[in-house]
């Protein structure tokens, strides 16, 4: 007899979902399956904070600052917030930083067993709703502060557009319009989104309004990093088409970054909003 044959769980027959066989066949290692400690927690995990995304014509962009914080202190200044999802979708983690990489990581493998098993990729729709089912299986881990609510976004080869998605605490999906933000820092970041949104905006004009939205919320939100530029380090920029989705390098953001900030030299507050007539704002 071969002692080197798979246990009996990885050759039955199952669902599509690499989540729902690791509940079955290993529940310990889901990160909403461990045992936590009564009383809030939050406090004591390093959070990150604040995801970006806008759409333009033919594509997406989603963006992250780089700071991670635990309470009042800095715990990190170059964490990396966005990641690929598949070729042709990413998510942005805002929350406890721990739990959110390991959601992520689960969800890479959930689209891409999903794939092997299926022979073809999920619809847009369809990430978006395993993504909620991750986010929901946290609930236990939220309700004690541990809370992971990330940012979604895509580009759908169905209606060849980009599409953004949003969620709360319970797994609830909603998908958003033209643009959004999550995060401590959002409510500023999307105020700057409103200003400077246009829909006949170029790659190179939506990565420059999500740097802007960046650097607005960490002006006003603590907890939210810009620009580093003694240290070189600048937010992390993914942009996504029909051809895939691609990580911006550094330099490429750096030389945003640094043309913004020469901008805010001039004009700190950022560039003002066209009127409705097309002149001054009165």
């Amino acid at each position: 007899m071969n002692e080197s044959r798979l246990p009996a769980a990885f050759l039955q027959p199952g669902s599509s979902s690499f989540a729902d066989f690791l509940a079955g066949a290993a529940p310990d290692l889901l990160p909403s399956r461990r045992s936590v400690p009564q009383g809030q927690a939050g406090d004591l995990a390093p959070h990150a904070t604040t995801i970006v995304a806008a759409t333009y014509p033919g594509g997406i962009v989603m963006a992250g600052d780089r700071r991670a914080t635990m309470g009042n202190v800095i715990a990190q200044r170059d964490i990396e917030k966005v990641f690929p999802a598949d070729e042709y979708s990413a998510v942005g983690i805002a929350g406890t930083a721990g739990l959110a990489v390991e959601l992520v990581r689960l969800f890479q493998t959930e689209l891409e067993h999903y794939e092997k098993i299926e022979g073809t990729t999920l619809s847009m729709d369809g990430k978006a709703n395993r993504l909620a089912a991750l986010i929901r299986n946290n609930l236990g881990m939220a309700m004690q502060g541990l809370a992971v609510v990330p940012l979604f976004a895509g580009f759908d080869l169905t209606t060849e557009q980009g599409r953004i998605f949003s969620y709360d605490l319970t797994g609830g999906r909603y998908e958003e319009t033209a643009f959004h933000s999550v995060g401590s820092g959002s409510l500023f970041a999307r105020g700057s989104l409103k200003k400077l949104y246009r829909d006949d905006l170029t790659e190179v004009d939506a990565v420059t309004v999500v740097v802007q939205a960046l650097y607005d919320a960490a002006d006003d939100d603590s907890a939210t990093g810009g620009p580093d530029l003694t240290r070189r380090i600048f937010p992390v920029v993914h942009v996504i088409t029909a051809e895939g989705g691609r990580r911006l390098a550094d330099s490429e953001v750096a030389e945003v970054a640094d043309r913004m900030i020469a901008g805010r030299m001039q004009r700190p507050d950022g560039p003002a909003a066209a009127s409705l007539t097309g002149g001054d704002a009165s």
